[in-house]
C-alpha cells in the first residue's frame, strides 16, 4: 500500500466535473489506500470542505459554476495546512503564476501520469503531517496560545485585537522564513494587494509595539524590503 491509508484519516477531496477523469482518478486513489470524496462543481466543493475536512484535495480548474483559482483561494483559507494540488490543462506560465499564488501547494497539467500525481501525493501528506500548526508557539519570553487566542510576554498577557493575532500567527507559524505582503492579505484578509495596499504596513506596526522588542533591540518582526515580513525565531 503506498500513501496514507483510509485507516488514518486520510480522506481526499477530488474536484472534477469530468465524469471520466474523475472516476479513474477515484479508482486510482482508493486502489492505494486513500479514502476518496468527490466534488463536481466548486460550490460543492467548499461545502464538502466544510462538512468532512480533507487530508488533501485534488482540484480541477475548469469548473462550471466558480472560477477553480477562486474555489482554491477560498479552500486555502479554510484549510490552511492541506495540500491543493490543481490539475489542468493550462499550461502557461502566468497560468501556474496565478495558481499557486492563490495558494496552490502543486501545479499538475493534464495529460499527466497517475504515478506521479501519487507520488506527488504521498510528498505533500508528508510534508503536511511535519508542518501540521502546534496549540502552542513559543519563543524565549513569548508565547502565543494558538487556539485559544492569547498572547503572553512572560506572565504578562499582550491585548491584540483579532486581526493582529491572526496576522502575529501566521508570521509566527512561518518563523525564520519570509511571507510576502501578497500571501499575508489572502490568507489573513482575503484581499488584493491593489485593495488592501496599507493593511499589512498598519497591523505590523501595532504588533511590533505591542510586542516591544526582544533583548538587544532585536525586532520580532522584521521588515524585508520589496518582498515582505519575516518573524524572527
Amino acid at each position: 500500500m503506498t500513501g496514507v491509508s483510509a485507516e488514518d484519516g486520510c480522506l481526499v477531496l477530488v474536484v472534477e466535473d469530468d465524469e471520466a477523469i474523475a472516476a479513474g482518478l477515484i479508482q486510482v486513489l482508493a486502489e492505494n489506500g486513500y479514502a476518496t470524496a468527490l466534488a463536481r462543481s466548486g460550490r460543492a466543493a467548499l461545502e464538502a470542505a466544510s462538512t468532512s475536512p480533507p487530508r488533501a484535495v485534488l482540484l480541477d480548474l475548469g469548473l462550471p459554476d466558480l472560477d477553480g483559482v477562486h474555489v482554491c483561494r477560498m479552500l486555502r483559507r479554510s484549510l490552511p495546512q492541506v495540500p491543493i494540488v490543481m490539475l489542468t490543462a493550462r499550461d502557461a506560465e502566468v497560468d501556474i503564476v496565478v495558481g499557486l499564488d492563490a495558494g496552490a501547494t502543486d501545479y499538475v497539467t493534464k495529460p499527466f501520469s497517475t504515478h506521479v500525481l501519487l507520488a506527488r501525493l504521498r510528498a505533500h501528506l508528508r510534508e503536511a503531517a511535519t508542518d501540521a500548526p502546534r496549540s502552542e508557539l513559543t519563543f524565549g519570553a513569548l508565547r502565543i496560545d494558538v487556539d485559544g487566542y492569547h498572547v503572553f510576554m512572560g506572565d504578562r498577557e499582550i491585548d491584540l485585537r483579532p486581526k493582529e493575532m491572526a496576522l502575529l500567527i501566521r508570521l509566527a507559524s512561518s518563523a525564520g522564513r519570509v511571507v510576502t505582503r501578497d500571501q499575508l492579505l489572502d490568507d489573513v484578509w482575503d484581499l488584493s494587494w491593489e485593495t488592501g495596499s496599507k493593511t499589512v504596513e498598519v497591523h505590523v506596526h501595532a504588533l511590533r509595539r505591542k510586542l516591544g522588542d526582544r533583548t538587544g533591540g532585536v525586532p520580532w518582526i522584521s521588515t524585508i524590503r520589496s518582498l515582505g515580513y519575516r518573524f524572527e525565531p
